[in-house]
């Protein structure tokens, strides 16, 4: 890991860009702390630069709370390299949309199983590099981002605890096994009237997750309308769970 930038922000948080190999990040931690942090990590559905406003609220909550924060960049996103088969499958389910049609499963599965393949790893070498950085302990949370991401990282690391996760990405179906292995706590956040989410498969998905401790909040709105208290009702959980 290679810190790339630096700054206090005005509430005392110190936020620095980092470099993985040639993944981009940031992190996100208090101005002072008497003991380790535990850690959140903030998925988000790509383009650093695009959801930097969003993302640095987010942290900002979060290390509010007692936590660092961090993020990385989504494989074929921002800065990255693209990803043509993404790409492409990105335009073949905007055409089915407008379209009226229904999403089929095979533009599901191009368009996020290669991202979940790819990403996955690129997590879990962030996480190996961000827990070796004084200030920094676990356990660690996961939190937002593209649902299909946090399900396999809730089945493959043991060192995430619990998971608040967004039901507004289309799931591949054979995730729905991967969910049937999930054990962590799991806070889920859906958007009822979310019209790029079938509202269904978010739903089953909830019912597959093995998780003996689950709650879902579903709340009116579209994608962007998550009501500000779920940020609350976020932390409430993580600190249920991380201490």
């Amino acid at each position: 890991m290679r810190f790339t930038s630096e700054r206090r922000l005005d509430d005392g948080v110190v936020e620095r860009g980092f470099t993985l190999g040639e993944v981009p990040g940031i992190l996100w931690t208090p101005g002072s702390a008497s003991a380790p942090a535990p850690l959140i990590l903030l998925g988000h559905p790509g383009g650093l630069h695009r959801m930097y406003p969003r993302l640095v609220a987010r942290a900002r909550h979060t290390v509010a709370e007692g936590f660092a924060a961090a993020t990385i960049e989504l494989p074929g996103s921002g800065d990255r390299p693209r990803l043509a088969a993404v790409d492409e499958a990105r335009a073949d389910l905007q055409r089915a949309l407008a379209a009226g049609a229904p999403v089929d499963g095979e533009i599901v599965d191009r368009l996020v199983l290669p991202l979940v393949e790819k990403a996955v790893p690129e997590w879990r070498a962030a996480l190996d590099a961000l827990l070796a950085l004084p200030g920094i302990g676990g356990p660690v949370g996961y939190a937002g981002g593209v649902i299909a991401i946090g399900v396999r990282l809730a089945v493959v690391e043991p060192r995430i605890s619990a998971a608040v996760l967004f039901a507004g990405s289309y799931v591949p179906r054979s995730m729905f096994e991967e969910a049937r292995q999930v054990t962590i706590p799991l806070l889920v956040l859906l958007q009822w009237d979310d019209e790029g989410n079938d509202r269904q498969m978010a739903l089953d998905l909830f019912d597959a997750f093995g998780s003996r401790e689950k709650t879902l909040h579903a709340n009116m709105g579209g994608h962007t309308g998550v009501p500000g208290f779920e940020g609350d009702d976020g932390s409430r959980f993580f600190a249920r769970h991380l201490r």
